[in-house]
């Protein structure tokens, strides 16, 4: 392998062929991470969170294709991730992605489907679908996130470890120097001997009080060497000169179907007064409320219902963001704010983030001002307290530029709000890369959002976000904001719908 790939990139990360082998620039060490993983065949890139795994798993398999003759990949991520990486593939490949979904039936149909380059599985159906993998004999194996597997006790990580291929890349941004039992399970997807058996190799690190308990590791450098040949880790300050100053992320999560009866019976109510105001080209002041409320309920069910009934929490939001932490609070120093336009979305995490013992603080238009100043020192001040939990009352007038990340839970309607919430890290005086993290749910309003507003500024921008209401005047505004309202929600009311959307009008 290391003379074919000497033979086709003679100049190593400095050479040509790497102009053509993505549709985007890749960064030098990017370059440098896909040779590592086609010299390796079989590795772990372990760089951190907001460096480009992504695109350096894609541009090894690139190379791996054109070198090697691979030509059916697969992905295995979490459930979260799976549409994230079908779009990546689309953006920066000539390539065919299809994602594996359905029921067993329709996942075996896919999995024996020709023509797809790449095929991108969650790691939670990897068991049921063990066989159907198996048949379709992957060349390269794709982990992401590969965290999931850190249990190797796990049906899912056992699962996982039975899949064969010729080569495999693993993707994770965990600190992986001081969790070695992890360590032992991830690495053994990619070279079973290399670290030898556990028992001796936890013997040899570990270092145990007069409990039992372990206290610390040790020798963790002849760690680094035995993994030299297939593990490759950068963190931001090794790469910072390449970085841009800002790195924005998506996260599509799926909706529960408790969340999905919400959604779509507020999506209900919007598509009858779409029909009606396309009927009569009017809407009287009622019918402007019920459809304010309305949208309104369909972005708090992306969330969470508790958002709704303050009773019942289902919705994947909060749990993804408790697993990405591990991530985002890897460097020591690291701090994050996280932005929700709804206080019961904050509520929701503080119970997650308790638990994890992460400290942090809760700021919103509730606390007083008295108080706002003490929580914002806190934040900066106290190195264990890593999370700035805010509602928009902390996207004005705050500096936060201590942290170098933000979250965005929820996605404003008015591209400003947006772009005050990343002011607030992103901004002068700030040394380092900032990460922005956006959480969509799939195929909601919040994609819709995403899709076909394109958060552009337009007249509309902040009706939902307490803007100007001179939206409703009508003529052309109402005319323009009704025609986004309807592609944005999808709002297309069937036969029956329309129907009875048309009586009501007649009545009223």
């Amino acid at each position: 392998r290391d003379a074919r790939i000497a033979d086709a990139f003679p100049l190593g990360a400095d050479d040509a062929r790497f102009r053509t082998l993505l549709t985007c620039e890749l960064y030098d060490y990017q370059r440098e991470g896909a040779l590592f993983a086609a010299r390796a065949g079989r590795c772990l890139i372990g760089d951190e969170m907001g460096l480009g795994k992504t695109i350096e798993a894609m541009a090894a398999a690139e190379i791996m294709a054109q070198q090697f003759g691979v030509d059916r990949v697969l992905i295995v991520a979490p459930t979260s991730l799976k549409h994230q990486w079908e779009r990546e593939i689309a953006r920066f490949t000539s390539r065919s992605a299809l994602v594996v979904a359905g029921l067993r039936a329709r996942r075996e149909e896919q999995y024996a489907e020709r023509g797809a380059f790449y095929k991108i599985t969650n790691y939670d159906t990897v068991h049921a679908d063990l066989d159907l993998v198996t048949a379709w004999s992957p060349d390269l194996v794709i982990l992401d996130e590969a965290q999931r597997i850190k249990n190797w006790n796990t049906r899912t990580a056992r699962s996982v470890k039975r899949i064969g291929s010729p080569y495999a890349i693993v993707l994770t941004g965990t600190p992986l120097e001081n969790r070695l039992e992890e360590l032992v399970s991830i690495v053994d997807f990619v070279d079973r001997h290399r670290l030898g058996p556990t028992y001796r190799f936890l013997a040899d690190h570990q270092v145990r009080d007069e409990h039992g308990r372990v206290v610390g590791y040790r020798a963790l450098d002849r760690i680094g060497q035995t993994l030299a040949p297939v593990l490759l880790r950068r963190n931001k300050e090794q790469v910072l000169d390449q970085l841009p100053e800002r790195i924005d992320k998506h996260f599509f999560v799926a909706m529960t179907p408790e969340q999905r009866v919400h959604h779509e019976e507020n999506r209900d109510i919007v598509a009858r007064i779409v029909h009606k105001w396309r009927r009569f080209k009017f809407l009287s002041e009622a019918d402007q409320r019920r459809l304010m409320i309305a949208l309104q309920n369909m972005r708090m069910s992306c969330d969470s219902t508790y958002l709704l009934d303050q009773r019942t929490d289902f919705g994947a939001k909060a749990d993804e963001m408790a697993v990405l932490l591990n991530d985002l609070l890897e460097q020591p120093d690291a701090k994050v704010v996280v932005f929700s336009q709804w206080v019961r979305m904050l509520e929701l995490l503080v119970r997650r983030v308790t638990k994890k013992k992460i400290g942090h603080v809760l700021f919103h238009g509730g606390v007083p001002g008295a108080q706002r100043k003490a929580l914002i020192d806190r934040f900066r001040d106290d190195a264990r307290c890593r999370l700035f939990l805010s509602t928009d009352a902390g996207g004005v007038g705050l500096n936060l530029q201590h942290a170098s990340i933000v979250v965005n839970m929820d996605l404003p309607w008015n591209p400003a709000v947006l772009e005050q919430r990343i002011g607030r890290v992103h901004r002068i005086g700030q040394r380092r890369p900032v990460r922005v993290v956006n959480f969509i749910a799939k195929d909601t309003i919040e994609e819709g959002m995403l899709s076909v507003l394109s958060f552009k500024k337009s007249l509309f921008a902040g009706v939902l976000d307490g803007g100007e209401r001179e939206v409703f005047l009508g003529g052309s505004r109402l005319t323009r904001f009704m025609e986004t309202v309807e592609r944005t929600t999808g709002a297309q009311p069937p036969a029956d719908v329309a129907t009875r959307a048309a009586r009501s009008a007649a009545r009223d």
